[in-house]
């Protein structure tokens, strides 16, 4: 049986209540109490069932949701903290009500591929994260024996890519490599999450478009050289092996609606596949993006209209999990904007922090209502990547037991997104100037305050979540 600990636990010796006219619990947006005992939700209870208990904290009609847990982030310490780092990406996720993140095994040096790795990164966390967070071992070719080891030592998943990554040291995996990955993992029910693109696809459209003297400035010329073919032939690879191995294959940052039918018959027939979608693919579209604003480039790539459309159905019907940021910066130079080539700028969205607002103000634009949509973000944004890393004992819910992770929502009113609103190292992202809705006005982590009224408070308390 897996289960979860925290590096350092903390130790409160005396209760704490927080309660509002609106706390999202696993029923439903009610009047409710939280009791909290050592950093932990003891129980929940009425919003009036709390007399004779000194110091309750009133949060009036503030909506408080479960931390959110981002399952998909690149802090890329140690080794490219000019790139991001925990001080930074930590900061940022506490003022966006993001109480838990996942990092990927890759951007840092060395990369997460074996314990030594892992430990390099434990080391360069310490004393820095403002929330809690885990770290995903590397699949990479020829690292297959060292994935038990990597599991011993708490890491909760696997991440794979079958396309070339960005990054030498962190080699992309063919069919062969995958299947001795899935051996070591096959029964110790640890996620495999793979970015799904084949290679050749997109070496094929690419070479194409140079013959063809394509202008690398037009979106439409980057869009062309990542086509669903990429997304598609790799997603039929990881069905036909989560089936044969019967160990959960996670496609992360799914962006080509093309690959929704054969999900949904996979999973009709009980393979253990599941499924992520980003925000960016759900907020933005290729229609609307300008040539040479390189600052939209990820991959896969932001498609079309339609596409965005059929990727809201999927999540809305529970065929896409979740959602995630796969925040992933670079130093504003690598996205080459005085150029604005596409072939040439670094692929990768920065909007950690933003994801809480994007979601609520897209479901507003689909009419849906507060408690509507808050319960939507907490199910694909806090629950679903909580279960995929193996923490919902104590992440992604308001229960009895879980960690006294929460948000203080104010979800009314619109506001339009600064440089001064980001606080991951770099302030350059394609939601500058979105119109976004809702404002955190506090976020807590075991009970204690870490983000108020715009600033940090007290000192970084954030842990390692290790599974055992």
């Amino acid at each position: 049986m897996l289960t979860l600990c925290l590096r350092g636990e903390s130790n409160h010796s005396m209760s704490q209540v927080f309660r509002s006219t609106r706390v999202l619990t696993p029923e439903r947006l009610r009047p409710a109490a939280l009791v909290v005992d050592g950093g932990r939700i003891r129980e929940v209870r009425a919003w009036d069932g709390v007399a004779g208990i000194d110091g309750v904290r009133d949060f009036g009609d503030a909506v408080l949701l479960p931390g959110l847990v981002d399952s998909h982030v690149h802090i890329n310490e140690p080794g490219r903290t000019e790139w991001e780092g925990f001080w930074t990406a930590t900061r940022a996720a506490a003022a966006g009500g993001v109480t838990t993140l996942v990092d990927m095994p890759l951007n840092c040096v060395p990369e997460t591929t074996c314990v030594e790795a892992l430990e390099a990164k434990r080391a360069a966390a310490r004393g820095q994260a403002w929330v809690d967070w885990a770290a995903w071992g590397g699949v990479v070719r020829g690292n297959a024996e060292m994935l038990p080891g990597l599991a011993a030592a708490g890491v909760p998943g696997f991440k794979c890519f079958m396309i070339h990554s960005g990054i030498d040291g962190f080699a992309w995996v063919d069919e062969a490599e995958l299947r001795l990955a899935l051996a070591k993992l096959k029964g110790t029910g640890l996620p495999l999450l793979a970015h799904a693109e084949m290679a050749a696809p997109v070496e094929d459209a690419t070479a194409a478009l140079h013959a063809a003297g394509a202008d690398w400035r037009r979106y439409a010329t980057y869009l062309a050289s990542r086509p669903d073919a990429a997304e598609v032939d790799a997603i039929v690879l990881l069905i036909r092996l989560a089936e044969e191995f019967a160990t959960p294959v996670h496609v992360v940052h799914l962006a080509s609606a093309h690959a929704l039918p054969m999900l949904a018959e996979a999973r009709g027939r009980g393979v253990p596949i599941t499924v992520e979608t980003c925000v960016q693919y759900l907020w933005f579209a290729a229609e609307e993006i300008p040539d040479g604003a390189t600052e939209f480039k990820c991959a896969p790539p932001i498609r079309g209209l339609a596409n965005r459309e059929a990727l809201w159905a999927a999540l809305e019907s529970g065929l896409i999990d979740m959602v995630a940021t796969d925040h992933s910066p670079c130093p504003p130079a690598m996205k080459r904007r005085e150029e604005g080539r596409w072939d040439l700028a670094w692929g990768g969205i920065a909007s950690l922090g933003l994801a809480l607002p994007a979601m609520c103000a897209a479901l507003a634009q689909r009419g849906f209502d507060v408690e509507e949509s808050v319960k939507r973000v907490a199910a694909w944004m806090a629950s679903g990547p909580a279960r995929l890393a193996g923490l919902t004992e104590r992440k992604g819910a308001l229960a009895a037991g879980a960690d006294a992770d929460f948000v203080v929502f104010d979800p009314d009113g619109t506001w339009t997104v600064r440089e001064d609103d980001l606080h991951f190292r770099h302030k350059l992202s394609p939601y500058l100037g979105a119109e976004l809705r809702g404002r955190v006005l506090e976020t807590w982590l075991h009970g204690e305050c870490v983000f108020a009224a715009g600033e940090f408070v007290g000192e970084p308390r954030g842990r390692e979540l290790v599974r055992q």
